[in-house]
């Protein structure tokens, strides 16, 4: 092993910085966002569709979709637009929405609050997947605020209200298995990731996620296959370069290494994974192969 490895792969993974250049923020505008954008059903409950999202129905399409563009606006107008449309029948909607809003503003102890009433206030209604799909967005609240604890009870709890196989099931388990990360249950992320693979195998972060707890775990044979896999979906994705560079540096390839490196620092070179890819770059040995520790 090249002398400088310890050196490296010490002050970044994935898993500390936003899901591959989408914010928190981002991804719950993404989730919110395809649940209004939905088509309405013309009448009675709505089924899930093949994408995974759930029509909202017509009579809080307009207004839930309103409160979402009050939210990317200004957090507290979102909030007092979804307190307000509670109180005239908003019902989970509406919690959903505060829940967006309060997320926008980082705001995660009363966002966690309000998603998870908004799950429980589903349920109640016997709308199973979207109350699935609240308990989610409470675990990816309590995610962000560290809280790995709670996501993980949360993450359990949308998994338990039967979500559709498909790529919605499959951000579930991928966030659970980061929330398990943070709790050191190693053997539980592993199986989280694997049905996060077997259900979103397009999402390149479960490949990437896939690669490094395999690289943690001294799996370097299935780190540099779940990493190409990474490089393929995604290879324009600093975090994927640098994971690259990350694995191959640990399976003596350092001439791949210095490239993924170099790559991820062209990418994004203000951005963490491009930081730490210009650091390991510093680290590599110049005019000489890289020696052996003695000893």
């Amino acid at each position: 092993m090249p002398f400088f490895l310890p050196l490296l792969l010490q002050a970044y993974d994935p898993e500390i910085e936003a899901v591959m250049n989408r914010s928190r923020k981002q991804k719950q505008e993404e989730r919110a966002a395809a649940a209004a954008a939905a088509t309405p059903p013309a009448a009675g409950s709505a089924p899930a569709r093949d994408d995974g999202r759930i029509p909202v129905p017509a009579k809080f399409a307009v207004p839930f979709q309103a409160c979402l563009d009050q939210a990317i606006e200004s957090p507290d107008a979102g909030v007092a637009f979804a307190q307000k449309w509670r109180i005239e029948g908003g019902i989970f909607y509406a919690r959903h929405c505060m829940g967006f809003a309060y997320s926008r503003a980082e705001r995660w102890t009363p966002a966690i609050v309000a998603f998870e009433q908004a799950a429980e206030e589903a349920e109640r209604g016997n709308e199973m997947a979207q109350s699935a799909r609240l308990w989610a967005q409470a675990g990816n609240a309590a995610l962000a605020s560290g809280d790995a604890a709670k996501a993980r009870t949360d993450f359990d709890a949308a998994l338990a209200r039967g979500l559709p196989d498909g790529m919605e099931k499959g951000e579930v388990h991928l966030d659970r298995a980061r929330a398990l990360v943070a709790l050191g249950d190693t053997d539980g992320a592993r199986d989280s990731l694997d049905v996060a693979l077997a259900q979103a195998p397009k999402d390149p972060l479960g490949w990437l996620l896939s690669a490094t707890l395999a690289r943690r775990s001294g799996e370097m044979s299935l780190a540099q296959a779940h990493i190409a896999r990474a490089v393929q979906l995604s290879p324009d994705d600093a975090s994927v370069a640098l994971e690259e560079g990350n694995v191959a540096i640990l399976t003596d390839h350092e001439d791949v290494a210095r490239s993924a490196w170099q790559r991820a620092v062209r990418l994004a070179p203000d951005a963490p994974a491009g930081k730490a890819a210009a650091d390991n770059l510093t680290r590599l040995p110049t005019g000489k192969p890289a020696t052996k520790p003695t000893g």
